[in-house]
């Protein structure tokens, strides 16, 4: 069975009524959706949060996933709202990425240098706008595709591609700016 066919078995058998298939889909995606949630938060205890409450509005909201739907873009874009919602109630920025919630790949085999690398591209992500560093994790951490991205991020699709392209301008601005023209590197001649 494919993972596709099993993750449908168990939505399927989630709105069904069936609490160990929802449980499945919930150790499917619990880091990832985390990993997103603490890169828009930065604080590990909202992420957590975040994370928590939107597994259980996902499962009180089971019943009106469309079978055939992107299962994960919808349950990002549950996640995303309940940020949203989050971030209007209160204004909270938290300090480094701490090592636990690091990218993808064994931090233990890279050099001093292939790690001090990673920490100024996670510090780079970090101080993006937070549209932009939303899409882009969307889009490059995730690999949804643009329409997707803009599913959850409520924008249109061209708006989620300027965003990515913007922030991986930016990036590039930060991180290797010699590798720009000249009329991307700055807004300011002196």
């Amino acid at each position: 069975m494919s993972g596709v066919d099993e993750e449908a078995g168990w939505i399927r058998a989630a709105q069904a009524g069936d609490r160990t298939a929802f449980a499945q889909l919930v150790e499917r995606y619990w880091e990832r959706l985390y990993r997103w949630l603490y890169q828009l938060t930065q604080d590990r205890h909202a992420a957590e949060d975040l994370t928590q409450e939107t597994f259980l509005k996902a499962l009180a909201g089971l019943n009106s996933f469309r079978l055939g739907s992107n299962f994960r873009a919808w349950l990002f874009r549950i996640g995303h709202n309940n940020f949203v919602n989050r971030k209007r109630g209160e204004r909270h920025r938290a300090g480094p990425l701490p090592e636990e919630v690091g990218w993808s790949g064994n931090t233990a085999e890279l050099t001093a240098e292939q790690r001090e690398w990673l920490e100024r591209v996670q510090e780079a992500v970090a101080r993006l706008p937070l549209d932009f560093r939303a899409a882009l994790l969307l889009r490059v951490y995730e690999e949804l595709s643009f329409r997707e991205v803009a599913r959850i991020l409520h924008t249109t699709e061209e708006t989620a591609r300027w965003r990515v392209f913007k922030a991986r301008q930016l990036l590039l601005q930060q991180l290797a700016p010699e590798l720009l023209p000249p009329e991307a590197g700055g807004s300011s001649e002196e």
